[in-house]
């Protein structure tokens, strides 16, 4: 089954796509956001390309498992999901992804200017791999 990982911001949403086996996750480049129709557009595309049957959405929390407006926003455009595709979409905990990423990209002495460019669907892909691993564990 694949899943589509979205990482999704106020200016950008990373997207990331597993393999057909739901056992790793690539990185397919970012949104640029401009309004929730056309976000919706392009999703529908990435679920028709790539033959999608489920979206996990990073959901942050704070360190301390609570929730603040962030995740508020991240509700919201779930909701908006949900309400405008037929698949099942779920959350996945994305506490520390884009600081992960970005670790993981200045460790490969990527420039910021680069950094920025890769950094969401990273972050997408970094949420989806977990989420996919805590599946592949409990099946």
């Amino acid at each position: 089954m694949r899943k589509l990982g979205l990482d999704f911001g106020d200016k950008r949403i990373g997207v990331a796509v597993s393999d057909s086996l739901g056992i790793t996750a690539q990185g397919k480049g970012y949104i640029s956001r401009t309004d929730l129709k056309s976000d919706l557009k392009i999703i529908k595309n990435y679920i028709k390309k790539y033959s999608i049957e489920e979206i996990v959405v990073g959901m942050p929390r704070n360190m301390d498992g609570s929730y603040g407006s962030r995740a508020q926003k991240t509700q919201e455009f779930i909701n908006f999901l949900k309400n405008n595709l037929d698949i099942p979409i779920k959350t996945w905990d994305e506490r520390l992804s884009s600081k992960e990423a970005e670790k993981v990209l200045i460790k490969a002495d990527m420039s910021r200017k680069k950094r920025k460019e890769v950094i969401d669907q990273m972050a997408a892909s970094l949420i989806l791999d977990s989420y996919l691993q805590a599946e592949n564990k409990e099946g």
